[in-house]
């Protein structure tokens, strides 16, 4: 697979991840709101992070047109923003 297909793979799974977040809550309640940050770094923030200096490097290698390049860095940076966001108290 090129790099732009592992972003936007990547882009793709920290938006079902936080759409799970989202729905669901957290079940334990305020007790585990370190546990809640962990998950929320690693399942969202970092695989959409990867994404984003993949997205890069692929539109440096020009693998792909440059739209499909800075598409999946989009998509990226606005995964990041949302993992962020799911973050705040409400």
């Amino acid at each position: 697979m090129k790099l732009y297909q592992w972003s936007w793979f990547l882009g793709t799974l920290s938006y079902v991840i936080g759409g799970v977040f989202r729905r669901a809550g957290w079940p334990m309640g305020e007790q585990s709101i370190g546990v809640q940050v962990l998950a929320n770094l690693l399942l969202m923030i970092l695989p959409a992070g990867i994404g984003i200096v993949l997205g890069v490097m692929s539109l440096k290698r020009r693998e792909v047109k440059s739209w499909w390049a800075i598409a999946v860095i989009v998509l990226n940076i606005v995964m990041v923003l949302s993992g962020i966001l799911l973050l705040l108290p409400d």
